[in-house]
């Protein structure tokens, strides 16, 4: 008998995790929902906020799915009817299920801090990253000047890549816009005592050591305490600044609350020694309690492990136990330099650069034929022209 599955979230794991089932259609009857028509590509949103193309880091759903045994439906999970086993969604659809996969990703938190999340950029999205990209155009050709300060709030992966890649990208864009040159500042603001406090400890030296041959000013230890129109506070001081990028603070989707599941301190959902949350539902990537939630390699190694289960469920075998795998961390930081940690080995420059660089086609080729992943890969190398990048950065922007 055919099992209906039911996968909620179009990230790496919900969207990975379709595909796997789909090699079986006489065993599993595939729907996802996702309140987002494109899969987002994480990894190079800084790089989209910086010049790259928006169809680098966003790729149609439904064209993954194409022709595949997987039936997408746009809409946003809000109710879990657990008796019924049934999801109710935003546009009062009811979605039943025999099993239900959760992968909902995480959403931006702002700690409750004071006017952040009016006056703050966010590069956590392709329409966030196109909106910060605009304004930076913009008030080069309203100001004929860039602004005194380029805040970015938090030193984890996202942070460190966008400082790494802002200095290069103003310099260029200056240049191109006929502005008169001046010094750039940009400030890289981080609560813990280091960079990237989740690193080795020689990691975060070392990318010290590249953001401040940048030119990066690093204010580490220092906590925002709130902003307004033309300034960020920090440690009580005012630090005068109109674009500010918020990437410090990520939260579990409130979905998991609201509809009642167990949470250990840091609000991810616990989950058993086979990915399941209760019976029949499966917790899986940056949603669950796993040593690792949080990474794209997790949410695609989860996917993996809980589809192979379902499949030695119906086979009649003993099923696997979950056991953690720590992935590989490469983070950009700047032209051709990356920091690389893979276990025992840590090394940074040019060969973390192209080591990333596969990464990437790798992670594309995930989710699409090698053919169309190359492709999409290639988008990496590419650029828009300035006056794609200056209209109005919101769902409506063309893709090229």
């Amino acid at each position: 008998m055919t099992k209906q599955i039911l996968i909620v979230g179009g990230g790496f794991g919900g969207v990975k995790a379709a595909l796997e089932l789909a090699k079986r259609p006489e065993d599993f009857e595939i729907t996802l929902v996702s309140e987002h028509e494109h899969f987002r590509y994480y990894p190079e949103l800084y790089h989209t906020a910086t010049g790259g193309l928006r169809t680098q880091t966003s790729i149609r759903l439904r064209d993954i799915f194409a022709g595949k045994n997987i039936t997408f439906l746009k809409a946003k999970a809000e109710r879990l009817h657990r008796e019924a086993k049934a999801i109710e969604t935003n546009d009062g659809q009811k979605l039943n299920y025999d099993i239900l996969i959760l992968a909902l990703g995480v959403v931006t938190n702002y700690f409750g801090i004071k006017g952040l999340q009016e006056y703050s950029y966010g590069i956590k999205s392709p329409e966030e990253a196109a909106e910060f990209k605009a304004e930076l155009h913009k008030q080069l050709t309203d100001e004929h000047a860039p602004d005194k300060h380029y805040v970015i709030v938090g030193a984890g992966p996202t942070g460190i890549e966008l400082a790494g890649a802002l200095p290069g990208y103003m310099k260029k864009i200056i240049a191109n816009h006929g502005v008169k040159h001046r010094a750039i500042h940009i400030d890289l603001i981080e609560a813990a005592p280091r960079l990237l406090p989740r690193s080795p400890t020689s990691t975060s030296r070392a990318v010290r050591r590249q953001l401040k041959k940048l030119g990066i000013k690093l204010y580490l230890g220092q906590a925002v305490q709130g902003e307004t129109a033309d300034a960020l506070t920090i440690n009580g001081k005012p630090l005068t600044s109109h674009t500010v990028v918020w990437t410090a603070g990520m939260a579990n989707n409130p979905f998991f609350e609201a509809n009642k599941f167990a949470v250990n301190d840091r609000h991810k959902v616990l989950v058993d020694e086979f990915m399941k949350a209760e019976d029949e539902i499966y917790v899986i990537g940056d949603n669950a309690a796993t040593p690792y939630s949080g990474m794209a390699q997790t949410a695609l190694y989860d996917a993996s492990f809980v589809v192979n289960n379902l499949k030695r469920d119906l086979a009649g075998e003993e099923l696997e136990r979950y056991k953690p795998k720590q992935p590989i961390s490469i983070i950009p930081a700047g032209p051709n330099w990356a920091a690389v940690d893979w276990g025992r080995f840590h090394f940074t420059g040019r060969k973390g650069w192209l080591l990333r660089q596969a990464a990437d086609l790798v992670a594309f080729h995930d989710l699409e034929p090698w053919w169309k992943a190359t492709e999409q890969w290639f988008t990496e190398f590419a650029e828009q022209e300035n006056c794609e990048i200056c209209t109005a950065a919101d769902d409506s922007l063309a893709t090229t």
